[in-house]
């Protein structure tokens, strides 16, 4: 190759990639940016980002989703504390989104969507069920079946030293359901007898809509949190302009 078709090459990137935004792109080819608010076109275009998502990007410093790890969380449960240690929590990947909602003038955001969750990781517990003492150690996975979950954001637009245009997370509120169903499976709850670990443990799942009530909201927290960090760090990192087509309100 000549020295001048390889300027030529060089000269034709820098102007299909950075010309056309006055910098270069920053949004992963993941990203489909909608040229309306309208739901159909912000369901697909959020359903075909999330398996890409997920798996996080060093370049733009974004976490990894799914799976992503709790080191240690803390349950506190009627009279018995639950610890868990390294829970990984997979299935994002595979969440189905059921609605999108923006109102960019109002700088607000829904986004309704379910999934199946599974948390594997090791436990300790202390404390007491009923009536039974309980001081055990061992593995644990929780499985939750059809999760629904509506997160609602209050957004605001910024910009960087660049003058460059961004989405920021000004405040977010969540709620959900847990589905179809969730699942325990916990060994060991009494270290001294296996047939009593058993009896707990199907009292457990026979009763898992209280247990979950208790159990689940702590892991769901974190999820969350964790997920709208990596969304605004995601937000700071990308400009408007390339995650939507739509002018900017004025702010």
């Amino acid at each position: 190759m000549s020295l001048q078709a390889a300027f030529s090459g060089v000269l034709f990137y820098f102007v299909f990639f950075c010309c056309d935004y006055g910098y270069a792109r920053l949004a992963p080819d993941y990203i489909h940016p909608c040229n309306d608010t309208s739901s159909a076109c912000l369901i697909k275009a959020t359903q075909d980002a999330i398996p890409d998502f997920v798996k996080g990007s060093q370049e733009l410093g974004i976490s990894v989703l799914d799976p992503f790890t709790i080191e240690k969380l803390s349950i506190p449960l009627n009279g018995l504390t639950f610890t868990f240690y390294r829970g990984k929590v997979s299935g994002f990947r595979n969440c189905i989104v059921d609605d999108v909602f923006s109102d960019l003038e109002k700088r607000h955001f829904i986004l309704a969507f379910h999934c199946n969750l599974t948390i594997k990781g090791t436990y300790d517990a202390k404390g007491r069920i009923l009536l039974f003492p309980i001081d055990g150690a061992g593995d644990a996975k929780v499985k939750l079946t059809n999760l629904r979950m509506t997160v609602d954001i209050k957004t605001k637009y910024i910009k960087d030293k660049k003058g460059l245009n961004h989405f920021s997370v000004k405040s977010y509120k969540y709620s959900f359901d847990y589905g179809d169903r969730v699942y325990f499976e916990i060994s060991d709850l009494f270290k001294q007898s296996k047939e009593l670990s058993k009896t707990v443990l199907a009292f457990l799942n026979d009763n898992w809509k209280l247990v979950a009530e208790e159990f689940g909201k702590p892991i769901v927290d974190y999820a969350v949190e964790l997920a709208i960090k990596t969304i605004e760090k995601f937000f700071l990192v990308v400009p408007y302009e390339e995650l939507i087509n739509v002018p900017i309100p004025k702010f």
